[in-house]
Parts: structure tokens; sequence; C-alpha cells
């Protein structure tokens, strides 16, 4: 199985994340499946691709021609496919995954989420996407999802196209 991975590329985060990250790159290439990542070697981008390759897994990076013109390329892409741009490269993700993961992210995590939800709800796919709710992390976007819901917001649940792992346990039996 493809697995995408969105995920923060900052490094100064809580260390628990990198922590859990690497236990998932450990399972994912331990079990033979590959990743579908960002290809920078920043944050938790480059300790998932880190983690698949010390497990001998195999890494598909879809890169933005930015980032390697910044030098911010992984040394740990096995599979190169360069974009042009976040809405290329969103596009490639969800071409290249059977599944999407969000492990704790930023606005660039939070728009790759809400991407694959929103085409799902229009019928484009019938791909999910699976936050890992690390430590809570992703709990205050759960309030909200349940509020709008509750307001009429969402067409039918959130859940029918975005799902929660509170563990590691909870994700491998989601996947």
């Amino acid at each position: 199985m493809k697995i995408g991975i969105f995920c923060s590329a900052n490094k100064n985060i809580e260390p628990l994340y990198f922590e859990k990250t690497r236990e998932l790159g450990q399972w994912i290439a331990q079990n033979g499946h590959t990743i579908v990542f960002g290809g920078c070697n920043l944050g938790l981008m480059e300790c998932i691709a880190e983690s698949v390759h010390q497990a001998g897994g195999l890494t598909i990076g879809v890169v933005p021609s930015i980032i390697e013109k910044n030098g911010r390329l992984s040394d740990h892409v096995d599979i190169h496919i360069p974009c042009d741009n976040l809405s290329d490269r969103k596009d490639l993700f969800l071409c290249q995954s059977d599944v999407l993961v969000a492990l704790p992210g930023g606005i660039g995590t939070l728009d790759e989420i809400f991407t694959v939800a929103a085409s799902a709800t229009i019928g484009y796919h019938n791909k999910k996407v699976i936050l890992y709710n690390i430590n809570g992390f992703w709990n205050s976007m759960i309030a909200m999802l349940d509020d709008m819901e509750r307001r009429g917001m969402i067409r039918g649940q959130w859940l029918d196209y975005i799902q929660v792992a509170d563990s590691l346990e909870m994700l491998t039996a989601l996947l």
C-alpha cells in the first residue's frame, strides 16, 4: 500500500511528535508499505522518510521545484516526482496514495487534509484521510468539525471522509 503522509516541516516542535513519527515509519517499512511524502528534509517530513529508509522501506517524494531550489530536498527520496507548486503536489499525492495520514502539522497540512476531504465529498475519489492524533494534537480541529456538523455546515458526517486515530494501534487498524 502507498501511504501518503501530510506533516510538519518544522524542527522546533514537541519531541513526542518525532518519536511517534519514527515509530510509524518503522511500522510502514516493516509491513512492506511505501510512503508518499513532500520530499523536504525538515521536521516530521525528514523524520518519516529517514525512519522508513532505516527500516528498509521505499519513499516517493512529491517535490515542488521551490523545495529543490532552496536546497531542501531530502536525501531519503527513492522515487522523485517533481512538481511546479503545492496544487500540483496535492493532485499527485492523491494519484500516488491509496490512503492519506495527517501527522501534526500547520497550515500546509490543514490545506492538504481539507483538499482530500472536500474532493471526496463531491465524488472525485473514495480515499480517506486519517488524523494521527498524537497527544491530542487534532482535538481542537475535531471539536471544530463537530460544531460545523451540528450547525449543518457539513453534508452527512465529517467522519465519512476524515478518520481519527489516537494511537499507532488504532492507526494501523484503520490502514
